[in-house]
């Protein structure tokens, strides 16, 4: 392949038109770029004669729009040029990068001159000047200080962490996170290939390929024994991050960590696991890493969870925060017209989501959502009102837009619904997290009702998969890993993706292949296996509703001056059922206290109170609500003191069953789930409470039932 030359523009051109399936009008290209459709006109033919030295043609359709068409290795070549073209000049957005880059690849002794850097970029002094004017404010984002004196140059003056967010931060911005990775592998197997100067380049030099890559590879062993899974974008997040940090590490620059949140992050399931990664990168480089990584890897565990873990609500204080989703969703759903109420998954998804987003947040470890600019675009009514939504009940926290977007998906799904579905059988695969999966199904069940259960997973997770046995192939992310046949797509799909989903659905009807790899997998050899573990999960769910209902109770409590005797009379009553042995007695009392230490128990704008707890010496899982005889003034959960009037205690053995902790999570889902459900639990009617509990617990396992019988077919 000749030396091609590429300019910026023709470069920023082919990496639109490649990342779109179907035609892309002129005016599309000129608003993108941000120039006329004139220049977009005379570019034209630069771009075309690359693409024919790809062997694909550039379609031009009058009326229509433009297009690249090729074989999918062909332009996965092209793709793989233009991330390492050498081209001979910079948009203005570019070139201010490549100063950055310049600048954080230096240290305040070593300070880079101006001229050389207006030399590098072919540009004057006084251009660089005004980049540099530029990139003070973004800079100053990153708890950074542009140093400019006369006689000294240009340098960087902040905190290594401070740094290395920089760092992360211009990689995730200007290089899609699963290319990067991809086109790293596709440079050290082809030897021959070289980087040249380059935007990719110039943030590919942060780390040596090689270690990327050895980084990858322990990090994708600790993957495996996480009990959740993390979006992608957070775990190639970390992969960069600790790569980075050993390039750090071995040029002398360690990070510093406040020692007290150190210590609190010690007892967490994620330290433990960020302590063999630890172990396992010092043996594979051969060097020694501070105890301050392991909390930073910690803090990035901890900010990336994906799914919803079915313990959440009676595990940690998360029972506060679904408080404020159930806020946040019935003030969205009074400004759109629309009852939420009844979505509980649409609350489990926000507080899966907000859990590590407050995290993030409150750490400043910032957040990149390429959807944004869409998002805002497509849904700048529902985005407005979440914003003003988040800002009245987190407002406490400044929640940037990236985190804004990604709730609009998690709403935009749940109000879109659902309609009847027919077998084609799909995969998705996203790599921005749950909501965006779960509105791109939803959407393509709205528009293709053909779709049934689309089965949504990270790139990781379609890695080991066996992807022949799906109809379709849907991924909103380019991977020359996926097969050739994969349909990739905007997150928010558009009208011509939808057309060209059917268009495939069509072709394959008229072959009389559809659903022939769903009914043969149904068919296959470990059906028994399944249908056992099945049965298995079922039963399960069976018992674990049993004991509850069993174990339900509606008690007051009388001459009670503190949460302690709250404590002690309820743990009595429930020894005088026979629920709690005698000798079990003080050890339960001592665990709900423990519990209670760590924050406060009381529903705020109730008169409720959850105590909760799991500990060894309880024998079984247990749901009582307790009246007071007189109100008692205890902490609530946003710290604020308050009036409880009934108290809600669900009890779990150590060693309690996942769908028993599913159960018990879903009471708390229960209470706060609109305004009769507040009132019905304020009340001391234990016919009406039975039934009510009585009546979602069948609702819960009916859905359980359909959901695993779905699986069985997945």
């Amino acid at each position: 392949m000749m030396n091609i030359y590429i300019s910026a523009r023709e470069r920023k051109i082919l990496d639109y038109l490649l990342d779109k399936p179907d035609e892309v009008t002129v005016k599309d290209l000129a608003d993108q770029i941000d120039v006329s459709v004139r220049t977009i006109h005379r570019d034209l033919k630069g771009v075309e004669d690359i693409v024919n030295e790809y062997d694909l043609r550039l379609i031009k359709k009058s009326g229509v729009g433009i297009k690249v068409e090729g074989k999918a290795e062909h332009i996965r070549n092209l793709k793989m040029f233009l991330f390492n073209a050498s081209h001979n000049e910079y948009t203005p957005e570019e070139r201010q990068t490549v100063i950055l880059c310049a600048l954080l690849e230096t240290n305040e002794r070593e300070p880079v001159k101006l001229v050389a850097l207006a030399h590098e970029l072919n540009v004057t002094i006084a251009t660089i000047s005004n980049d540099l004017s530029k990139l003070q404010e973004k800079l100053n984002g990153f708890g950074l200080i542009l140093i400019r004196r006369r006689g000294y140059g240009v340098g960087i003056s902040g905190s290594e962490s401070s740094k290395r967010r920089a760092m992360s931060s211009l990689i995730s911005k200007n290089i899609d996170e699963f290319e990067f990775l991809s086109f790293v592998r596709a440079a050290i197997q082809k030897k021959g290939t070289t980087y040249t100067n380059s935007i990719s380049e110039r943030l590919l030099g942060f780390v040596e390929k090689e270690k990327l890559l050895e980084v990858e590879k322990v990090l994708e062993e600790m993957n495996r024994e996480l009990p959740y899974t993390i979006a992608d974008s957070a775990y190639i997040g970390l992969v960069i991050h600790l790569a980075l940090a050993i390039e750090r590490i071995l040029q002398g620059e360690n990070i510093q960590i406040d020692q007290e949140y150190l210590i609190s992050l010690q007892g967490t399931m994620e330290y433990s696991l960020a302590q063999k990664v630890i172990e396992k990168l010092e043996k594979v480089f051969d060097i020694q890493i501070p105890p301050a990584e392991i909390g930073y890897i910690t803090m990035h565990l901890r900010g990336a969870k994906l799914r919803y873990d079915k313990k959440f609500l009676i595990e940690d204080a998360s029972f506060n925060l679904a408080v404020k989703a159930k806020a946040l969703i019935d003030y969205v759903g009074k400004q759109v017209q629309t009852d939420l109420t009844s979505h509980t998954s649409l609350l489990q998804g926000l507080v899966a989501h907000l859990r590590p987003a407050i995290f993030r947040i409150k750490q400043n470890m910032g957040i990149h959502n390429p959807l944004l600019p869409q998002i805002k675009a497509d849904y700048a009514v529902l985005f407005s009102i979440i914003r003003d939504g988040v800002g009245q009940h987190f407002p406490d926290l400044d929640v940037p837009d990236e985190e804004i977007g990604y709730l609009v998906l998690h709403f935009g799904s749940a109000l879109m619904g659902n309609r009847e579905k027919e077998p084609v059988h799909a995969l998705i695969i996203c790599s921005s997290g749950i909501g965006t999966s779960k509105m791109l199904a939803t959407r393509l069940q709205q528009e293709i009702p053909e779709i049934e259960n689309p089965r949504n997973v990270s790139l990781f997770e379609a890695s080991r998969l066996d992807l022949d046995e799906y109809d379709l192939i849907i991924s909103t992310v380019h991977s020359p890993e996926l097969p050739e046949h994969y349909i990739l797509v905007n997150p928010i799909l558009t009208k011509e993706e939808i057309a060209h989903i059917k268009d495939k659905i069509r072709v394959q009807e008229r072959k009389g292949i559809l659903g022939l790899k769903s009914s043969e997998r149904f068919r296959g050899g470990q059906g028994k296996e399944q249908f056992l573990s099945s049965l298995e999960e079922m039963h399960g769910y069976t018992q674990a509703i049993l004991t509850l209902l069993k174990h339900l109770l509606v008690h007051e409590i009388r001459s009670v001056q503190s949460s302690t005797d709250v404590i002690s009379a309820a743990v009595d009553h429930l020894i005088q059922q026979g629920i709690v042995p005698i000798a079990n007695g003080d050890a339960v009392k001592e665990a709900i206290l423990e519990r209670e230490k760590l924050g406060g128990l009381g529903i705020p704008d109730t008169h409720l109170a959850l105590f909760h707890a799991r500990h060894e010496s309880i024998p079984t899982p247990s749901f009582s609500i307790y009246s007071l005889h007189e109100p008692l003034l205890a902490l609530g959960m946003d710290q604020e003191e308050m009036e409880i009037k009934q108290v809600i205690l669900l009890l779990a053995p150590l060693n309690a069953s996942d769908q028993e902790m599913e159960l018990l999570s879903y009471i708390s889902t229960l209470i706060i789930e609109d305004e009769k459900s507040l009132e019905l639990f304020h009340s001391t009617d234990f016919e009406a409470i039975s039934s009510y509990v009585t009546n979602k617990f069948e609702q819960f396992y009916l859905t359980q039932f359909t959901n695993t019988i779905d699986k069985r077919r997945d």
